[in-house]
């Protein structure tokens, strides 16, 4: 028995579109797009063809946020006419061979593939030399109808030209036939702010290679090709540089029957300079940045304790190992890689790190007493808050030179001086955005900072968010900026390096006005003064007498949450007199 459908039913059919196979030029568009994402990836895969070029020298040079210009030059092998021709058509390579398994393939990129998918997103221009007398121009455009057709790209302009061996690649009007992927970028000084993070990378990956990064003409980033150590200075500033040490390690792994070798290098800023923020630990397998949890926390753990609590390492830590025990394809833009010997080699890595810093003897010495934590127990709720004052709390003391010993009713607290503190400070940083003035200290002479090109870029576009936390800055030239004030909560001033942090919290994409949403920006925002309320607060030893209790007591008794600091720690613990009385085998 049949019965007929509804005829809205019979119409959604007819509607339907059949199922097709697409044709190859649009599926090298759609691929196009896989690969070539935002300007930060074309830099990503022209340098990958350079160091596979045996580069010793890489000049990257960016106009605006990528879009308008990208030009990476090297002095590498080259190519010959032939290889160029080839070199922007899909599926060319010289880097892998026909149907061979890229699994274990030892280089970093292909550079037909990258070249292919940048001549469909823009104009490419190549020019390259592999040592003979006259070098290759090669120019791909797809509004010209040679970036979407096959038959087209197979036949590219191509001229003769100048060069020195080597090959420079200019990528202009990036994603001018692509608008909605134009307008879904972030702002100019976001998208170069990216650049200058990967390019930084690249460059501690590869310490003897010469990197140098140009934005608008003028130079963000320079390093010599010397090694680590000065890698490390061409990216951050000379302070860093000279606070660190190297990381040189080599270890046999027993994988089954085979004997793996695994090559360590890096370089290991000492544990007094920290981050906020885990984006200076830098990861890179066979010079290839990656993103990699457990090699990366196994170099965080190599520090072991030597890390002041929510502080980060800036560390570059590269892993060598034989190229068929490593899948560069786990991930579409390589920035993930698989290890065959993933939690052996983080092991080894972990070893290597805390020899190499143990060497440096960095070690330092437990701050944090515990004899009377079986005693005490927390005050307040879980979260901190409770209508609760310290009107009626008599300062007795101190132990420990950081703990303040007060008497309250029928109870004895025993104070956090510093987690008090950061409760007070971070409530009054608060404020500043709710329109409140926030009290600020001139620095006389003015603090000159160096900062690296994403921090700069960072300062620049969160000039306003720096000013209403107290820093007032101005630039001073080569990635160095004046602090003329800092923020003095308290009657306390803050140190440049509260600076920095509130930089790494701004730049994080959840941030600012660029924020993935209000919740995204506020809590960014909260982090940031956390991390901020924690510089100026009192430390060991600071609390000097009874005056300086009350005051402290005063003051947290004004806040909205005054039992917990901004990271979720107890300000307060008390002991009643019952629990002494117990302990005595007193009776009340």
């Amino acid at each position: 028995m049949t019965t007929d459908r509804p005829d809205a039913e019979r119409n959604a059919d007819a509607d339907r579109e059949p199922i097709r196979r697409l044709d190859p030029a649009t599926v090298d568009r759609i691929a196009a797009g896989e690969v070539i994402t935002r300007p930060a990836r074309v830099v990503a895969e022209l340098v990958d063809n350079a160091l596979d070029a045996g580069a010793s020298r890489v000049e990257i040079a960016v106009d605006g946020d990528g879009t308008d210009r990208i030009r990476v030059a090297d002095d590498g092998r080259g190519m010959s006419r032939a290889d160029a021709r080839l070199a922007v058509e899909r599926h060319a390579t010289s880097k892998l061979a026909p149907d061979a398994d890229p699994v274990g393939v030892d280089s970093l990129g292909f550079r037909g593939e990258a070249l292919a998918a940048v001549a469909d997103a823009a104009r490419l221009e190549v020019t390259t030399n592999d040592g003979g007398a006259v070098g290759t121009r090669v120019v791909v455009d797809p509004r010209d109808g040679g970036g979407a057709d096959t038959e087209d790209r197979s036949d590219p302009d191509v001229s003769d030209v100048g060069r020195a061996r080597g090959t420079t690649v200019v990528v202009r009007d990036l994603f001018a036939t692509r608008p909605a992927r134009r307008e879904a970028l972030a702002g100019s000084r976001a998208e170069f702010s990216r650049i200058s993070a990967l390019v930084a990378d690249y460059a501690l990956a590869n310490p003897h290679v010469a990197v140098t990064l140009d934005h608008d003409g003028s130079t963000t980033l320079s390093t010599p090709g010397t090694g680590v150590t000065d890698a490390l200075l061409g990216v951050y500033d000379r302070e860093t540089a000279s606070r660190s040490t190297a990381v040189s390690a080599s270890h046999t792994l027993e994988s089954g029957d085979d004997a793996v070798p695994v090559e360590m290098g890096g370089v290991l800023a000492y544990p007094s300079v920290t981050r906020a923020s885990r984006d200076h630990l830098r990861v890179s397998v066979n010079g290839r940045p990656v993103r990699d949890d457990r090699v990366a926390g196994a170099v965080r753990a190599g520090y072991d304790r030597l890390l002041p609590d929510g502080r980060e390492p800036v560390a570059a830590v590269d892993v060598g190992l034989p190229p068929d025990r490593i899948d560069p394809n786990v991930h579409p833009a390589k920035r993930e890689v698989g290890l065959r010997d993933a939690d052996t080699v983080a092991d080894a890595v972990e070893s290597a790190v805390a020899d190499a810093l143990t060497g440096a003897d960095l070690r330092r010495q437990a701050e944090v007493a515990t004899d009377l934590d079986t005693a005490l127990d927390p005050v307040g709720e879980a979260d901190g808050s409770r209508s609760a004052t310290f009107a009626d709390a008599e300062p007795i003391g101190t132990f420990r030179d950081l703990y303040a010993l007060v008497e309250s009713g029928d109870e004895l607290l025993v104070v956090d001086a510093h987690a008090a503190h950061e409760r007070v400070n971070y409530e009054r940083l608060a404020r500043a955005f709710d329109g409140d003035p926030l009290p600020t200290a001139e620095l006389d002479p003015p603090a000159a900072v160096s900062l690296s090109a994403s921090e700069v870029a960072t300062a620049e576009t969160h000039a306003d968010d720096l000013a209403a936390l107290g820093f007032e800055t101005e630039p001073f030239g080569g990635g160095t900026v004046r602090i003329r004030t800092v923020p003095a909560p308290f009657g306390r001033t803050a140190d440049v390096g509260a600076f920095r942090d509130a930089l790494a919290t701004l730049s994080d994409p959840g941030s600012g006005s660029g924020g993935r949403s209000g919740r995204d920006a506020r809590d960014a925002r909260e982090r940031l003064l956390a991390d901020l309320a924690c510089h100026p607060s009192l430390k060991r030893g600071e609390l000097t007498d009874a005056d300086a209790t009350r005051a402290l007591l005063d003051r947290l008794g004004e806040c909205e949450r005054p039992f917990a600091c901004p990271h979720g720690r107890p300000t307060v613990l008390s002991v009643s007199e019952a629990t002494f009385a117990a302990g005595f085998e007193r009776d009340r």
